[in-house]
């Protein structure tokens, strides 16, 4: 747990703990990826898979929900997701994570992804709205086999726009580790202070109020989904950029835009591109419900 966070610890008796947990597998009999174990704890809890895709008949789409309205301080979730050899899911949240007001304490969650050899993962949750005076901490550790693929996204919303909240939360930090069987590839953090100018420095956001950002860890076709990318990216409208990951293994790239919307279209068009030269494979849609 960051430094920034400790002096808001309150009493762990009154904290709330969410707590998810699911096992992915490759039935080879049935020819898809199926949930082979599953466990929850409220307010976390999944559906059961679906297998919409006729483009990709074997993979597994979930979608990550909570009972609650939000994320309340003191709320602690985890999350553990393994992902057996050779199975391919798409994960996603049923909506956006909104964190609440906190007049103490702050609110986290942690992400454990576990990912076997030669399966490809795509965890797209929707955008983390920050309200004002929250605090939220996410880590997200992953660890991936040899010949796979995880394309992870996180977008970043300025606050309840509607209630002319914009930049009001106090911290928002998110962390992301990636490692393989070898050891740590990676860390990347992202950490958003917005203190009383609210970002008001063009030179931080450069007028935006939207960031995007997208791993792609992989250790296929690399420079080749980089051009394609590298495209992509040149005839946005936002603020776009990429770099490839250390040791070769990835790509991660950065959005500064005007809504969530406008960052998710590019994200869906390099989902397209991964997908086809990873699993050979198009996008059709990605359903909500």
């Amino acid at each position: 747990m960051p430094a920034e966070f400790a002096k808001f610890e309150q009493n762990p008796q009154i904290q709330k703990t969410g707590m998810l947990k699911l096992v992915l597998h490759k039935d080879e009999e049935k020819k898809k990826t199926i949930v082979l174990h599953q466990y929850s704890k409220a307010p976390l809890l999944t559906q059961k898979a679906l297998y919409y895709d006729s483009d990709n008949p074997s993979m597994a789409y979930l979608f990550l929900m909570s009972s609650s309205g939000g994320v309340l301080q003191g709320d602690r979730y985890e999350i553990k997701i393994s992902l057996g050899q050779n199975a391919i899911a798409n994960i996603t949240t049923q909506g956006a994570t909104r964190i609440y007001k906190m007049e103490s304490d702050y609110a986290s969650q942690n992400i454990e992804l576990e990912i076997g050899d030669d399966a490809y993962l795509e965890m797209l949750p929707d955008q983390i709205i920050p309200y004002a005076n929250s605090r939220y901490f996410q880590h997200v550790n992953l660890s991936v086999g040899k010949n796979s693929t995880v394309v992870y996204s996180e977008i970043i919303s300025p606050g309840r726009a509607a209630r002319g909240e914009l930049f009001d939360y106090e911290m928002c930090y998110l962390r992301f580790v990636a490692k393989n069987s070898v050891g740590m590839k990676f860390t990347d953090i992202s950490r958003l202070e917005p203190g009383a100018d609210k970002f008001a420095n063009t030179a931080i956001l450069g007028g935006n109020s939207v960031l995007g950002t997208m791993y792609v860890i992989t250790e296929k076709k690399n420079h080749t989904i980089s051009e394609q990318i590298r495209s992509i990216l040149e005839n946005s409208e936002p603020l776009c950029g990429f770099s490839f990951l250390p040791g070769d293994s990835g790509i991660v790239i950065r959005i500064l835009g005007t809504s969530p919307e406008q960052i998710k279209a590019i994200f869906v068009q390099i989902i397209k591109i991964i997908r086809n030269q990873i699993l050979g494979s198009t996008l059709g849609e990605l359903r909500k419900t």
